[in-house]
């Protein structure tokens, strides 16, 4: 049985910890960090499959933020490559069946810590409305 969608992003969250490499959320910060791996609704959230039947699974979208330090000219293209890399083989690790649908480029975040380099993954889960 598909993970709930209660719970589904602390599920995601889970799977994606890494400790000692980023910090991991199961929703958006009020601090966004450097080296960090955020789980967040993306829109849309959810895409029930019938309207009539709540035995039919949703489909629940998520983006999985993840942040870089820049650290140069060249940002730190190299740093949020090897993140969405690494972010991908959890999810192929873990018992969660997904799919990503894209992965952004990375773009620059401006915060009051300083400047990250961060990227969304795209992914959607068949859920449960349990």
């Amino acid at each position: 049985m598909p993970a709930a969608i209660t719970t589904l992003r602390t599920t995601v969250a889970t799977a994606l910890t890494n400790v000692g490499v980023w910090s991991t959320f199961a929703y958006p910060p009020s601090t966004i960090l450097a080296n960090s791996v955020v789980v967040a609704p993306a829109d849309p959230y959810i895409s029930p499959s019938n309207n009539s039947y709540a035995g039919i699974s949703p489909m629940v979208n998520l983006k999985v933020i993840m942040t870089v330090p820049m650290f140069s000219n060249e940002g730190n293209l190299q740093g949020i490559e090897d993140t969405i890399v690494a972010v991908f083989n959890k999810l192929a690790a873990s018992s969660i069946v997904f799919n990503v649908t894209a992965v952004s480029a990375p773009s620059v975040l401006s915060v009051a810590s300083g400047d990250l380099l961060t990227a969304d993954l795209q992914l959607s889960i068949l859920s449960s409305w349990t």
